[in-house]
C-alpha cells in the first residue's frame, strides 16, 4: 500500500526565530510580537520571506502609536483620550483642578473651577474664644460684590461690628455709618424703633436692645459693596436677627452703612463692641462664618 505523508496534524510551537534552525512545515515561530508558520520547509529563511513563512498573528503598535497604555501612560493620575492621529496621554492636574474640554471641544483639559459666585473663606470656630474673626486677603478685584454670612455667639453682653482692614492690617481709615430700623421684644411683646451709630472700626449691625445678656444666637447676612475699589466709599447693607436663650429676647435690624473713607480694604474684621466670640463647644450654638464673592 502507499504511503501518503500527512504531515503535522498540529501546530509546532517553536518559540522565537532562530536563523539557524531549521524548520519543518506547520512550524509556528514568534517574531517582533507578531507569529509566523512555516509552510515551506528551509533554514535561515526569515519570517519576512512569504515563500516560506505565512504571518498568524500581528502585533499591536507600540507606545509611540499610543496603543501601548502601559508606555503611554508614565504617571501615577494620568488618563488616555484619542485625539485626531491615536491614543494620547493627558498628564494628571494639579489640587483643585477639574477635567473639563478645551475651548475648541477637541479634548479633555485640567482646569480651575470659574464661577460667577464662588465661597472664598468659610471657619466653624472650634476652640479658643477669639476677640476677632480676621479673614485677611479676601477682597480682590475679581468681585465687586461679596456675602457675608455668620452665625456667632458672644460671652459678654455685647453686640456685633463688621469693619474693613487694609494691606497693612490697620482698619480703614474714616467713620463707619450705621442706621437700621428694628423690631424687639421677648416672646409676646414688641417694640419698633431706629438706630443711626458711627464708629471707627466697624458697622454696629444692631442697638443696645441686643445687649442685654451673654450667650446669645447672632445672625447676620450682609451684602458689601466693591471694597477693593480705591475710589469708592464702601457700602454695606445687612439683616441681623438675635434670640437670647436666657431671658426670651428676640430681634432683628435691617440696616446699611457707609464708611467715610475712600480706601481700598483688602481684610474683613468681626468683633463684640465688647467681649470674646465664644466656641462651638461652649455655646449652645455653632460659631459660624462664610464669605461669597459675586461676580458683576
Amino acid at each position: 500500500m502507499a504511503t501518503i505523508n500527512l504531515g503535522a496534524i498540529k501546530f509546532n510551537w517553536k518559540g522565537a526565530y532562530a536563523g539557524g534552525t531549521a524548520y519543518a512545515v506547520d512550524d509556528v515561530v514568534s517574531s517582533g510580537g507578531s507569529s509566523y508558520v512555516c509552510i515551506l520547509a528551509s533554514t535561515g529563511n526569515a519570517v519576512s520571506n512569504a515563500t516560506y513563512w505565512e504571518q498568524m498573528s500581528s502585533a499591536g503598535t507600540n507606545g509611540t502609536d499610543g496603543t501601548d497604555v502601559g508606555t503611554t501612560l508614565t504617571t501615577q493620575g494620568d488618563i488616555l483620550y484619542r485625539d485626531g492621529s491615536g491614543l494620547q496621554r493627558l498628564a494628571k492636574g494639579t489640587a483643585g483642578q477639574v477635567l473639563q474640554m478645551n475651548s475648541g471641544a477637541t479634548a479633555p483639559e485640567y482646569g480651575t473651577v470659574s464661577s460667577d459666585f464662588v465661597k472664598i473663606y468659610s471657619n466653624e470656630i472650634t476652640s479658643g474664644n477669639p476677640s476677632a474673626i480676621d479673614i485677611q486677603n479676601c477682597f480682590s478685584a475679581t468681585y465687586n460684590i461679596y456675602k457675608l454670612y455668620f452665625m456667632l455667639t458672644l460671652g459678654s453682653a455685647n453686640y456685633f461690628e463688621v469693619g474693613f482692614k487694609n494691606s497693612g492690617g490697620s482698619y480703614v481709615g474714616g467713620t463707619y455709618y450705621s442706621k437700621a430700623s428694628q423690631i424687639y421684644g421677648n416672646q409676646t411683646t414688641t417694640t419698633a424703633g431706629t438706630f443711626a451709630q458711627n464708629d471707627t472700626d466697624g458697622f454696629s449691625l444692631a442697638n443696645t436692645w441686643n445687649s442685654s445678656s451673654p450667650n446669645h444666637a447672632d445672625l447676620c447676612e450682609m451684602t458689601i459693596y466693591d471694597p477693593f475699589g480705591s475710589a469708592n466709599r464702601t457700602q454695606v447693607q445687612w439683616v441681623y436677627t438675635i434670640n437670647q436663650d436666657t431671658n426670651g429676647v428676640m430681634g432683628r435690624a435691617n440696616g446699611f452703612g457707609r464708611c467715610s473713607a475712600v480706601a481700598s480694604a483688602v481684610s474683613l474684621c468681626i468683633k463684640g463692641n465688647g467681649g470674646d466670640i465664644e466656641n462651638s463647644g461652649q455655646a449652645a450654638y455653632a460659631s459660624y462664618v462664610a464669605l461669597y464673592g459675586m461676580k458683576n
